[in-house]
């Protein structure tokens, strides 16, 4: 049983770089001690032993593949073991395709889905197989507006976000049946500056850029901070989130042909893509990478508004009424051009 002086402990899976980087950082700096989840293991070593001097708190790097359950399982009873009882598990990690569907082999595709959706599969079973038992704890999943409103050149990427929705809400569902005081949350995140636009596989002959606006991974920690700390069911960050979401409920076919051309353009540079370009979809990618990619210049650090599911329900209902305001105005005018001679 857990004492009030001892310390907390949170897990991130995708720690070893971009906004899994920074997400452990956030934790560290709340005085959390953190373990480590990655398959780099020399650049979570180094990033364990960053926080551990920098905060005075204990990171334990674990490199591991979320792909496989049976070695998050593994990683998770390595965690209670030699550090304690689990309060937060936050699933991170990604991996994407820059490609249309028809550039993408299987073997690519599935292996995009094992990371991207079944390794926060894998993360929550090994969570909630220890949090269950204690009927207490935090698990928290990291969506996307991609999640909500798909866009070209990311089928697999989109299709996974898609899906670790419907799993977070019919999980959820399941904790409040059992009656349990095991909260789940899922963060839907706007476009993040991580390194994932230079190693991420690429199809496409370009170099792959995020969709303005852009913003600095620790945003997104500080939001997913937030979600496990005051038990949030749904979270958007940023304006841009909400706009994806909402333009894919009011106005879904016209969508589709806006982003069939701005789809592409926004997520390519035009510059043409380096022959031995790094790709980290099937084995890491080596070297000293940090939290942030190459779009500081661009990149909000601040500015980016949360809005929880009360806020969103405001925007819905302030949605509808649009909507049938539209309609009733459509109406009328229909009723009027009969009743004309």
């Amino acid at each position: 049983m857990r004492t009030t002086t001892q310390p907390r402990i949170a897990v991130i899976t995708g720690a070893g770089a971009g906004v899994g980087r920074a997400v452990a950082e956030a934790f560290a700096r709340a005085g959390y001690d953190v373990a480590l989840l990655s398959r780099e293991p020399e650049r979570l070593v180094r990033a364990a032993a960053q926080l551990q001097a920098a905060y005075n708190v204990r990171a334990l790097a674990m490199p591991t593949d979320v792909a496989d359950a049976q070695a998050v399982d593994a990683a998770a009873a390595r965690v209670e073991r030699e550090m304690g009882e689990i309060d937060v598990w936050v699933n991170v990690a990604m991996a994407t395709i820059f490609a249309p569907l028809s550039s993408i082999s299987p073997r690519d595709f599935e292996r995009a889905t094992q990371v991207t959706y079944l390794g926060q599969v894998h993360g929550t079973m090994a969570a909630l197989a220890r949090m269950r038992k204690r009927n207490r704890g935090a698990i928290v999943n990291v969506g996307s507006a991609l999640a909500s409103r798909a866009i070209p050149l990311q089928s697999a990427y989109c299709g996974a976000k898609f899906a670790v929705r419907g799993f977070t809400d019919a999980v959820r569902s399941e904790l409040i049946h059992d009656g349990l005081d095991v909260h789940i949350s899922l963060v839907d995140l706007p476009a993040i500056n991580t390194p994932q636009f230079d190693w991420a596989a690429n199809r496409t002959g370009q170099d792959a850029r995020p969709v303005a606006p852009v913003y600095e991974p620790e945003v997104a920690a500080r939001a997913i901070l937030f979600a496990a700390q005051h038990r949030r069911r749904t979270l958007w960050l940023g304006w841009s989130t909400v706009r994806a979401i909402l333009a894919g409920l009011v106005a879904p076919g016209l969508l589709d042909r806006y982003l069939a051309h701005a789809g592409y353009r926004g997520q390519l540079t035009g510059k043409p893509r380096a022959p031995d370009a790094p790709d980290n979809l099937h084995a890491p990618v080596p070297g000293e990478i940090g939290a942030r990619g190459r779009f500081d210049n661009e990149a909000h650090s601040d500015g980016a508004p949360l809005f929880t599911e009360r806020h969103v329900h405001a925007l819905m209902g302030g949605v509808a009424i649009g909507v049938l305001g539209v309609a009733m105005a459509f109406a009328r005018l229909r009723r009027q051009a009969r009743s004309r001679p």
